[in-house]
């Protein structure tokens, strides 16, 4: 293979590569636990925090605190979950470019 034809190749890929992360960084996740469901965009901006008002009470703030802790990190997980499959095959061999 010539060299023109591997740069040809890698800006292909590079570019497949740009696509799929606008794509994973346009799209919405969610994740719900309890009362509380929290939204993102895949890259980790929260779009929205809901809490269902109607079953909480004062005494259980701590509760909401911890239910909060607990649903952002399993939406983190799902965007890392999403990027991986998507990204995976371009970064074998090379974590954290993403």
């Amino acid at each position: 293979m010539n060299i023109q034809a591997m740069m040809k190749q890698a800006q292909k890929l590079q570019k497949d590569m740009m696509n799929a992360k606008k794509e994973i960084d346009e799209t919405e996740f969610e994740s719900s636990k309890s009362f509380v469901t929290i939204k993102a965009t895949g890259n980790k901006k929260i779009t929205s925090v809901k809490i269902d008002v109607q079953s909480v009470e004062q005494e259980e703030i701590e509760m909401i605190e911890d239910l909060i802790l607990v649903t952002v990190n399993e939406l983190m997980n799902k965007i890392d979950a999403e990027t991986e499959k998507k990204l995976g095959k371009y970064t074998q061999g090379m974590p954290g470019l993403f």
